[in-house]
C-alpha cells in the first residue's frame, strides 16, 4: 500500500513523467531503507529483472546530504557510504 502512495505522489508531483520511472522511484524509496546492507545487491538485481531498461534520473540529493552531514558531526556519528544511502 505505501508503495501505491509513494507513486501516486510521485504522479502528481511529476504528471508528465514516465510511470515506469515513477514507480521504479516509489518500489526504491519504500522498500531500501528496510534492506541490510549485504541485501541491497539482491533487490537491486530483482529490480533490474521487474524493470529492464528503465533508469532512474539521478536524483538531486545534495542539501539533504549537507543536512545529514551536519547533523552525523553533531552527533559524533560517522554519515558512511551506506549510512547517507538509508
Amino acid at each position: 500500500m505505501a508503495v501505491l502512495r509513494a507513486a501516486g505522489n510521485l504522479k502528481r508531483r511529476f504528471p508528465n513523467d514516465d510511470e515506469f520511472v515513477l514507480m521504479l522511484r516509489s518500489i526504491i524509496d519504500v522498500n531500501l531503507c528496510k534492506f541490510l546492507s549485504h541485501d541491497v545487491p539482491l533487490f537491486n538485481g530483482i529490480i533490474g529483472d521487474l524493470f529492464p531498461g528503465v533508469g532512474l534520473p539521478k536524483a538531486d540529493y545534495a542539501a539533504m546530504e549537507a543536512a545529514l552531514a551536519e547533523a552525523c558531526g553533531k552527533h559524533n556519528l560517522q554519515a558512511t557510504e551506506y549510512f547517507t544511502l538509508k
